[in-house]
Order: C-alpha cells, then sequence, then structure tokens
C-alpha cells in the first residue's frame, strides 16, 4: 500500500507517523510546500514575543528525524498542483529546481490546512504587512522588526492569533493598536465574556479599537499608515493582518472534490472524500458541530490530530469513525486565561435553540488558601432539557480545568443540572468542597426545579429605565454606597425585618454583589409570598458589563488617541 500525504504539521505529520505504527511495510510519501514539516504552530507568536527563545524550538519533529525515525519519505519545498483522480496521481512542482513529476498513490490523504484571509485592501502587499501563519512567516517579522527598528505595529483582527500577536509584542516593548472591525473581539464568546478580554487588553497598554474598518494602507516617509473608514489614519512601522483563515482547497477543489463551508472539503465520518481514495484532515476540512449537528469549519490542531488518527486507522483497514467536534479551545492573555467550548449562547440562538444561561463568579480554589481568584464562568444550556450547550470562563488560574470537565460533559450530552453530583478533585491549593463546576451544577438544579428564577445583565439594563421596576439591593452599606443602581436598598441580614417596605403583586428582582446573596433572599421572600427573580452572575458582573458594551458600541477614532 503507498500513501501519499499532502501537507504536514498536525494533520499530516500525525497520519504519516500513524500510519507507519500500524503498518511497517506501507510506502508513505510526506509532501510539504514549506521548509518545515512538523511545527508548533500555536507557538509561533509566542517567538516573537520571546517566550520561546529558539528558532530550532519550533520544530516538533524535523525532516531528518522523520526519516530516520519511522522511514518515510519527506519532501520538503515541494507542492501539490493537480490531482489526477483517473490515474491515481497527484502531479507535484519542485519548488527549489522549478521541475514538476507525478507521483502515484493508492490513497491520497490530504491536509493542506488553510491560507490566512487578505482583504481586498489597497496596500497589503507593501513591505511590513505580513500575515502570520508559518515558521517562514514568524521569522520574516522577527527579522523586519530588527531591521527596521520597529517601536509599534497595528494588528488587523482580534481573534486568537491578533491577540495573541498583541500580548506578545507588548512583551517585545512594541506599542500595538489593535483594530477589530465588530463591537467585540473573539466572536467565540458572546459579549458579555469579551467586554472583560476587552479589559484585559487595555489595562496591559493595548490600544484595543473597535468598530475600526481598516480601508487602505499606504507608504509614507516614517513607515507605514492605516486608514480606517471613519477617517482616522494610524502611523505604524508594522502591520499584522489577522482577520482569519481559508481552507486551502483550490487543487482539490478543480480535481472535482465536493466542499462545503468556505470552501472546506466534504468528508465523512471516517474523514474520506466523495473519491473513496482520497482522505482530508485539518483546516481544510468542515466537520459536525455535536451540540447542533450542523456543518463548521473550524480550525484548531487538536481536531486535525484526531481526525489525522481516524484517517490513518481506515486506511490502514481499521473501522475508526471520527464523532465531530465541539470546538474546545483556550488562550493566555497576559494573566489571564481565556476559555471556551461548545457553542456560545448567541451562536444557540442563531441555530434556533431555545437556550438559556447563568453566569457565576466563584474562586478557583478555597478562599482561605492563600492567592484565590475568580473564575467568570458563563454556562448555556438547552431551556427545555437542561442539556448542556456550551461554556466560557475567564481567569487567571483553574480555567482550562473546568472547560475541560465540562467539554467532557457536553461531549457526552450531560444536563447540566447533573453537575452538582460530578465527583471532583478537591484540596484547598486546587479547589473548594464545591468546585466551581458542582456549583454551576447546583444553581441550574435549581433553575430546573422552579427553585430559581434568574435574569440578566441585557434585562437589567432595561429594568434600570423602567419606573415601574421593583428592585431589590441586598448588599451591605459600604457595597452600597460604593455604587449602586435605583431601587430599593435592604442588607440581606435585615430583609425579613424590614420585608413589609416590598409592596406584593409584582415581580422583585434582587441583585447582590455576585449572585448568591440575592438567591438566598429570593428564598426568603418566595417563603414569604413574592415573585422573585435574581441577578445572574450579580452587579459587579452586569454593571462592568454594561460599562464596556455602552462603550464598545460607540465608534472612538483610533482608540486611545481620540
Amino acid at each position: 500500500m503507498k500513501t501519499v500525504i499532502i501537507g504536514g504539521v498536525a494533520g499530516g505529520a500525525a497520519a504519516a507517523t500513524r500510519i507507519r505504527r500500524l503498518n511497517e511495510k506501507a510506502e508513505i510519501i510526506l509532501i510539504e510546500r514549506s521548509g518545515y514539516i512538523s511545527y508548533a504552530n500555536c507557538g509561533l507568536p509566542y517567538y516573537l514575543g520571546g517566550v520561546i527563545e529558539n528558532r530550532s524550538d519550533l520544530s516538533v519533529q524535523t525532516v531528518e528525524g522523520m526519516k530516520e525515525r519511522y522511514r518515510i519519505d519527506v519532501r520538503i519545498h515541494q507542492e501539490m498542483i493537480h490531482i489526477n483522480r483517473d490515474r491515481h496521481t497527484v502531479t507535484v512542482h519542485d519548488l527549489l529546481n522549478d521541475t514538476e513529476y507525478e507521483e502515484s498513490y493508492d490513497r491520497l490523504l490530504l491536509s493542506t490546512g488553510a491560507h490566512p484571509v487578505i482583504p481586498d485592501m489597497e496596500g497589503v502587499n507593501l513591505p511590513g504587512v505580513f500575515t502570520l501563519r508559518t515558521v517562514e512567516n514568524t521569522f520574516a517579522i522577527d527579522d523586519y522588526i530588527d531591521i527596521v527598528k520597529a517601536k509599534n505595529v497595528v494588528v488587523i483582527g482580534g481573534g486568537f492569533i491578533g491577540l495573541e500577536m498583541a500580548e506578545n509584542l507588548i512583551h517585545r516593548g512594541m506599542e500595538v493598536s489593535l483594530l477589530q472591525r465588530g463591537t467585540q473581539v473573539m466572536n467565540i464568546l458572546d459579549e458579555d465574556m469579551a467586554s472583560f478580554v476587552h479589559t484585559t487588553l487595555r489595562e496591559n497598554g493595548v490600544n484595543l479599537i473597535l468598530n475600526a474598518d481598516a480601508q487602505k494602507i499606504e507608504q509614507d516617509a516614517d513607515g507605514l499608515l492605516v486608514s480606517l473608514k471613519d477617517g482616522c489614519r494610524i502611523k505604524t512601522d508594522l502591520v499584522i493582518l489577522a482577520i482569519g483563515v481559508i481552507p486551502e482547497t483550490s487543487v482539490a477543489r478543480d480535481a472535482g472534490l465536493t466542499a462545503g463551508i468556505k470552501g472546506a472539503l466534504v468528508v465523512d465520518d471516517q474523514m474520506r472524500t466523495n473519491d473513496p481514495d482520497i482522505f482530508a484532515v485539518g483546516d481544510c476540512v468542515e466537520t459536525v458541530h455535536l451540540v447542533n449537528g450542523a456543518k463548521v469549519h473550524i480550525a484548531l490542531a487538536g481536531p486535525a490530530v484526531k481526525q489525522a488518527r481516524v484517517a490513518a486507522d481506515v486506511i490502514c483497514g481499521k473501522d475508526t469513525h471520527y464523532k465531530g467536534q465541539i470546538g474546545s479551545s483556550v488562550m493566555k492573555l497576559f494573566d489571564q486565561t481565556v476559555s471556551a467550548c461548545g457553542m456560545s449562547e448567541s451562536q444557540a440562538k442563531r441555530s434556533g435553540i431555545a437556550c438559556d444561561s447563568i453566569v457565576l463568579t466563584p474562586s478557583d480554589h478555597a478562599s482561605y488558601y492563600p492567592d484565590a481568584a475568580v473564575l467568570i464562568m458563563k454556562i448555556v444550556y438547552e431551556k427545555e432539557t437542561m442539556r448542556l450547550l456550551g461554556v466560557q470562563i475567564i481567569g487567571e488560574k483553574g480555567v482550562e480545568k473546568r472547560v475541560d470537565v465540562l467539554a467532557c460533559a457536553i461531549y457526552n450530552g450531560m444536563s447540566g443540572d447533573e453537575l452538582w453530583q460530578m465527583d471532583l478533585c478537591y484540596a484547598p491549593p486546587y479547589s473548594s468542597a464545591k468546585d466551581p463546576v458542582n456549583v454551576a451544577g447546583a444553581i441550574l438544579e435549581n433553575i430546573a426545579e422552579g427553585v430559581l428564577q434568574t435574569f440578566d445583565w441585557k434585562q437589567l439594563e432595561l429594568l434600570m429605565k423602567d419606573p415601574d421596576a421593583q428592585i431589590v439591593d441586598v448588599r451591605t452599606q459600604s457595597e452600597y454606597e460604593t455604587m449602586h443602581i435605583k431601587g430599593m436598598h435592604i442588607p440581606l441580614d435585615e430583609l425579613r425585618d424590614r420585608i413589609h417596605e416590598i409592596p406584593k403583586g409584582k415581580t422583585v428582582y434582587v441583585v447582590c454583589q455576585s449572585g448568591l446573596r440575592s438567591y438566598v433572599a429570593c428564598r426568603i421572600l418566595h417563603a414569604y409570598g413574592y415573585e422573585c427573580s435574581s441577578l445572574s452572575g450579580g452587579l459587579r458582573f452586569a454593571m462592568h458589563v454594561l460599562n464596556d458594551v455602552h462603550y464598545s458600541r460607540e465608534t472612538h477614532p483610533c482608540g486611545m488617541d481620540r
């Protein structure tokens, strides 16, 4: 059996080594367009920030290592330009010698990845304008910064790469302006959770400019000039385009392979294309989202490796199937960790799912143990069944641990009210007797049983404008004096004695700092015959979000320079 693999990195390299482990006699050819077959794609921004110091550390596996350990025929600086399905061959262009040849295959595996989105904008080809996708891109940016002694940079795009570049170039000592076309960065998050990312960026010196529609990049005497639609112009030494990626499938589509979302190849659950002898994995394919069953294109290394294993298994005769993905992801952003999996509330609603969410802000470990830090957690669930749909968590420590637990729950179709019984690790340095995941489950069980009704920051915004709304703040006097909104103030410990001050006949909307005391207050009010609703996440969360949303919805020319 002869397998030709097009593309290395996560998918292609993983498939090649898996095939070898399953079949010592298989003929395996790996063709890679760049000079690197297996490198730390996700580590590229950290090299530019100096966290990863040596260029050689970016290579997970070398050409020589792959050949010696796995006896794989590795060919770098070569590019597939045609798939000849009728002859079971591929036409390959040797980029170094500028020659072409045909290579036959029994099975062809495509791991061609994706290429950066280049906007239709004047100036994107100027010196000093870069994308970041390959090791070569990384070294080119690094060299350019040193050559021109760049002091400032404009990053266009607020996804993973854009934010990681912003952080790492700040660490490098540069002034960073981050341009985002919409009202929030990180579209995998809901706008309320994204507001905390905005705060982290601003607090760490990033000039975050939302509603920034870049129109043109020009060369001037001092470097580059980025012009926005609103007339703002930003001088810079360097521009990084981090707008997103498009599946690299043009050759495959020309050969008649079926494509779907964004031109990504359509594959079955064994990673076969519509040609039974051609497989595809990684950023060049569309897969199934396990939450709603929809076709999605999610460009992440983890799924690529799993898909590669499935394809390699099937090529070697095993009956392995890929179930799908839920988009589990995590990112370091200065001193914060941002992580999510499943669907956001906005994504779920766009998919037609009747859903709701809760927000909670527990400590990452026992509050009496030193250095406890707050986790900001948002759990999205299906109203009728309480099925978990997604989670978003931001905090300093313990974030990815909880997201991984909840990813397992979502992957296995658990309902949110089951979470409170999960048997999770506990010791004061790591968690509390009621882990934040258990706390979320307890809240969801209360909602499922009708013990708790909640309202969110959007509803609070409307209630604050309603003169007839009955809002009761149960925080302490000092908390109330520090910050408060319209409504009555009755501290929780005085509620039973002063409950007669609250008129009956309409819903009482109770607020506190984090949501715990308002829940306790609602149980007291319910016992006295009141209809009551508790503010999910509390005032601390809601007011932060409202302040950021109001700020972000406005257009602020040139961000900090306005």
